[in-house]
């Protein structure tokens, strides 16, 4: 615990670091206001997406996701994934080390939630994820590893082949600048190391949501990701937005939100 950011009649949002690997991982935390809802409160860890690190802010555009769930009676944790000031930054080779400071997020919820302290709230059994576009596919990692979550969103999420994420890193977002390192591996070090070729681990339940206009991700990619998904008899619900482009605004956002906390609530609520 840092100190507090923001406090108001539905939650406090506290800033928050943690040991990640020798790295210390800044962030922030929504805890709803005692009285709002029964605890112990089911939770979230929310991922954002690329910004450029020379412009990124801990208060970033997914505070506006992570509000939303607190309202609903969930506490957020939202790392600044490491790179991301003031986290430190790390070898992060495939995005691994993004992944591995999830994981020991998630590590650290289960050791503390219901414990004195400032997951005291928390439910450990109650554990989900949520990943905007980089986030997401982070999201999709620790998901073929981690048998402690139970929900998570996609929501304009890169591919889960990591060869088609940093072909589109080299050509399309960096003019050619990132991804180099990456794209010299053998394919099969692709195949080892991306999600989507180990898709029947994941134990928990899946929404992906794409905006149809979206121009950085491609919508075919969550449309693969969900009928492989389906093949294999995951729990996964599936929507795209006609009007949406890769972060969505207006009807489209608030028809998201209500579907994000409609799923948790189904999934991760104790009285379910």
């Amino acid at each position: 615990m840092q100190e507090t950011l923001a406090t108001n009649t539905i939650f406090t949002r506290t800033l928050i670091t943690y040991p990640s690997e020798g790295l210390k991982i800044y962030g922030f935390m929504d805890v709803p206001q005692p009285g709002r809802s029964k605890p112990p409160y089911p939770l979230v860890i929310a991922l954002h997406g690329y910004i450029d690190p020379a412009i990124y802010n801990t208060i970033d555009y997914t505070t506006h996701y992570a509000d939303s769930l607190a309202w609903a009676g969930y506490i957020v944790l939202h790392p600044n994934l490491r790179g991301y000031p003031p986290s430190d930054n790390g070898d992060d080779l495939f995005s691994v080390g993004m992944a591995i400071d999830v994981l020991n997020l998630i590590a650290l919820v289960k050791e503390q939630a219901g414990k004195p302290g400032s997951l005291a709230l928390a439910d450990p059994q109650a554990i989900g994820l949520w990943g905007h576009s980089m986030g997401g596919g982070v999201v999709t990692r620790v998901l073929v590893i981690s048998p402690d979550i139970r929900a998570a969103v996609l929501y304009g999420a890169i591919s889960g082949d990591d060869r088609k994420n940093f072909e589109r890193d080299f050509n399309y977002f960096s003019n050619h600048t990132q991804g180099i390192e990456e794209l010299k591996a053998p394919a099969t070090a692709f195949a080892r190391i991306s999600p989507i070729n180990f898709l029947d681990r994941i134990q928990a339940a899946v929404s992906i949501n794409h905006g149809k206009k979206d121009v950085d991700v491609p919508l075919a990619w969550s449309l693969d990701l969900c009928q492989r998904l389906q093949r294999l008899g995951k729990s996964v619900e599936c929507f795209t937005y006609p009007d949406q482009s890769h972060t969505f605004h207006g009807a489209g956002d608030e028809l998201f939100i209500q579907r994000m906390v409609e799923f948790y609530n189904r999934v991760l609520k104790r009285d379910n």
